[in-house]
Formats: C-alpha cells, structure tokens, sequence
C-alpha cells in the first residue's frame, strides 16, 4: 500500500463507504474524506486538509455521518465533540453546556477563575517536612510566564486535588523554605 497520510505510510486501510477510508499506519491512524464528503462535515468541525485523526477528531466523522457508524460509536462520538469542542457542539446543537457536561470547557472554566491564583505545576512527598507535599507553583498553572513559588501542602489534602490542578490557599499553605531556581 503506497497511501501517504498525515501519520505516515498506510498499512491498512477501511472503507467506510465512498469517500470515507481509515488509514492505519505503524504509529497512529486516522480518516480521510474525499473533499465531497469533507464539505458536509459542519465548518465549524471541519479539517480543511480532510483528515481526522483517530484520536478526537474522527469523532467528527461519526458525528456527520452517523449512518456509518454504531449507536455506541455515535453516542462516544458526540461525548467526544462535547468534551473537545464544546463550543463548535453548542452553536452546532443550539445548546448550553452546563458544568460537568464537557471536559474542555469545564477546563476553561477553571483557567478563567484562577488565572491570578498559585497552581501547583510539580510536586514531590517532602524528605524535610514530614506529612507534607513540597509544590512548585505558578500563576495560572502556566510555566515559564513569571515567578514560581514552592509551597508546602498537607499530603492528605494534596491528594484530594482537583481534576484540573491544586489551588494554593496562601493562607494556609506556608512557602517552603526550598524554592525553585526562578525565585532566587
């Protein structure tokens, strides 16, 4: 099989139906649609090159062309839409996501309210402190755009941490006497 893909050289390929293949290569794999089909996948889902890798974006293809796929698929599919382009399926549906229902924009959600705030971007069981988490935090959670801060947390409420990071409460959680290089 001579088919080049995003991904490499295909070594398996699945018709779906016309103009519609899955590519398999060594290391990933993806659909590809012919620039017919690709034009009935919605603007906002669309990949203007017509492949969607197997990841999260092939769940656009399911989403357009559900006739293709299982009632599972499609169902996984539409999650899968929801949780990674929440704001593409909102206009789409003509809906609003509420929290909990889309990974992403709860994400963003979370990002937007702390964005000032000290999130841990590393942590290691302190050797000095014992019971505590030594955390290295920055502003917003993002590296490399300013100071960060180490911080010492009680393990068992570090382990309790949020699914989008741990918020430092600078009341509570006192600065570690270690602090990384950036602070010095």
């Amino acid at each position: 099989m001579s088919i080049h893909t995003p991904w490499g050289a295909a070594d398996r390929e699945k018709f779906y139906a016309e103009g519609i293949v899955f590519y398999s290569t060594p290391s990933h794999g993806g659909f590809r649609l012919d620039a017919l089909r690709n034009a009935k996948v919605h603007p906002l889902l669309r990949e203007a090159d017509g492949y969607y890798e197997e990841d999260c974006a092939w769940a656009k293809v399911a989403f357009t062309f559900p006739e293709l796929f299982s009632k599972d698929h499609y169902d996984a599919a539409v999650a899968t839409i929801k949780n990674w382009c929440p704001d593409a399926y909102e206009e789409i549906a003509g809906v609003t996501l509420a929290p909990g229902e889309s990974f992403g924009k709860d994400e963003r959600r979370f990002r937007e309210e702390h964005a000032d705030h000290w999130i841990v971007i590393s942590a290691i069981a302190s050797d000095c402190h014992p019971g505590m988490v030594e955390c290295v935090a920055a502003r917003g959670g993002v590296r490399g755009r300013g100071p960060e801060r180490a911080f010492l947390v009680p393990q068992d409420e570090y382990r309790d941490r949020g699914r989008f990071g741990f918020v430092i409460d600078e009341a509570r959680h006192a600065l570690c006497d270690r602090r990384p290089e950036s602070e010095t």
